[in-house]
């Protein structure tokens, strides 16, 4: 659990600007201003240009699924509840059952959020981890509803079968992208990270936290 010092809300969201790393082939962060207040207008506005799996994310099933559902008509209950954090710091090119053996007890959170880098990096990562196929399906026999990654995929970055994605979809198991897990003490929080609804995308950007377990809103 976190020290009773650490913050209460924690911040796991990506910054989403120009300079955020993209799946290679993807639509960077675009921004555009069609008003200017420096130019004499009464506001600022701006017209945006990106695609949805910029910065922290939820995969929705039309992203790996031809017949599958689209961000905006995605339950939002996996999205919203108790999770558990676990690092798996350093584990390759695939988060294996050994990484996270530590932390699974009988009292594990319908969600998972994984930590692989030691700090997030500033560029695209064609190395980065993804998560075997078969540790998601033996998650998913233990009741989780929802896995995240502090990577790009749950796949690694090379794979075209996308196997982890196939189980996900397969599973009905909800994926979070991209997290920035640098500061999250492994343990048990409150996740809140909801897509936005959009009703033809295939992901939707999401602004996702923690929240210390018990903390109320102000």
């Amino acid at each position: 659990m976190p020290t009773t010092n650490a913050p209460s809300i924690w911040d796991i969201s990506a910054p989403v600007y120009h300079a955020s790393p993209v799946y290679p082939g993807d639509a960077p962060y675009q921004q555009r201003w069609s008003a200017s207040m420096a130019e004499g207008s009464v506001v600022n506005l701006s017209t945006l240009s990106l695609s949805p799996h910029v910065g922290t994310h939820a995969d929705a099933p039309l992203h790996y699924d031809a017949q599958g559902a689209a961000a905006g008509a995605l339950d939002l209950a996996p999205y919203l509840g108790p999770c558990r954090v676990v690092h798996a710091i350093g584990c390759g090119s695939q988060v294996q059952w050994q990484h996270l053996a530590h932390a699974i007890t009988p009292d594990l959170p319908p969600r998972l959020l994984v930590r692989t880098y030691r700090q997030a990096p500033q560029d695209w990562d064609p190395q980065l981890s993804g998560i075997a196929p078969e540790v998601l399906a033996r998650l998913a026999d233990l009741g989780l509803r929802l896995i995240g990654i502090d990577t790009a995929s749950i796949d690694p970055a090379d794979s075209h079968a996308l196997h982890s994605h196939q189980v996900a979809r397969t599973r009905q198991l909800r994926v979070l992208e991209n997290l920035v897990l640098d500061a999250v003490p492994e343990g048990d929080y409150e996740l809140i990270a909801l897509p936005l609804k959009l009703m033809e995308a295939e992901a939707s950007p999401v602004r996702a936290v923690l929240r210390t377990l018990g903390t109320q809103s102000g």
